[in-house]
């Protein structure tokens, strides 16, 4: 899965046009501290709650005003675990979208992040994880599977996720082992497109902690 996949619709982003008391209004309304700026499909920057409630008049256009926007965002095609990097390095409640054209696209919020963990029990007794992208027609996890124990592993679960794209989806295997090189490298000789990997080490050491740092933020 990647960034765009994780799109919220359900929150449009700021205008120019709008005011500080507007922008107060959504992020209470929406429960979230930050908002996107665009001016069109241009990313302007991210509002947070604290620094529109110290502007001198809430019912002029932010577009008067100089606010200290920071400008975090993710490119669409970024798998979710750098979404996950970049929302925590700067204890962001939203992260914004932004195509190849550097085009607003949308935004990315903490839930939506939460519930993608929460269904992929992606943590859950992996030693290893490989997410290939393979296609429809040709998919067959028998000819997966057996590629894997030839290399004295095996597979422990898995899960699929459509490319609404084309007719592919990304097949996410948990392997039980850690050393993954044999296994990538015959993906590889057979023509298997490997998206992403990682092993227990790098969940420990990085991915469960910015999984970690995102559950002490929301205080869970």
């Amino acid at each position: 899965m990647i960034a765009k996949d994780l799109i919220n619709d359900s929150f449009p982003p700021l205008k120019l046009s709008d005011t500080g008391l507007k922008a107060l209004n959504w992020m209470e309304e929406f429960r979230l501290e930050h908002l996107p700026i665009v001016d069109g499909v241009n990313y302007i920057g991210l509002a947070n709650e604290e620094d529109i409630l110290k502007l001198s008049s809430l019912d002029q256009p932010l577009a008067i005003h100089k606010l200290p926007l920071i400008r975090p965002y993710v490119r669409f095609n970024k798998p979710v675990f750098e979404v996950v990097k970049l929302i925590s390095k700067d204890k962001l409640t939203i992260i914004p979208v932004l195509d190849e054209a550097d085009h607003y696209i949308g935004l990315i919020t903490l839930a939506d992040i939460l519930k993608h963990y929460a269904e992929s029990g992606i943590f859950e007794d992996a030693m290893g994880v490989i997410v290939l992208e393979v296609g429809i027609k040709s998919y067959s996890l028998s000819e997966i599977a057996t590629l894997v124990e030839a290399e004295g592993a095996r597979i422990m679960s898995s899960y699929m996720t459509p490319n609404p794209e084309n007719e592919t989806f990304d097949l996410t295997l948990k392997i039980n082992q850690q050393e993954l090189s044999r296994i990538l490298s015959s993906f590889n000789r057979r023509g298997f497109i490997v998206k992403e990997f990682y092993h227990q080490s790098e969940f420990t050491d990085d991915i469960q902690s910015r999984y970690d740092s995102l559950m002490n933020y929301l205080g869970i």
